[in-house]
């Protein structure tokens, strides 16, 4: 869904060059946004992975 909006706002500038000045606030700030997603989904993939082997299994 950011992705798209991100698009969007792209496609209605008519820039889709971030280094560009004119580039869409709202389009950096949905990337921002995104890129943090990314990373918190990461972290929690990784801490679920850590837990998983950690817990004993039931027999």
């Amino acid at each position: 869904m950011i992705d798209a909006d991100i698009l969007e706002e792209e496609r209605k500038a008519g820039i889709c060059d971030p280094q560009n000045v004119a580039y869409p606030m709202l389009a950096h700030k949905m990337r921002a946004r995104r890129e943090n997603i990314r990373v918190s989904v990461a972290i929690l993939e990784r801490r679920l992975e850590k837990q998983s082997t950690e817990w004993p299994r039931a027999a």
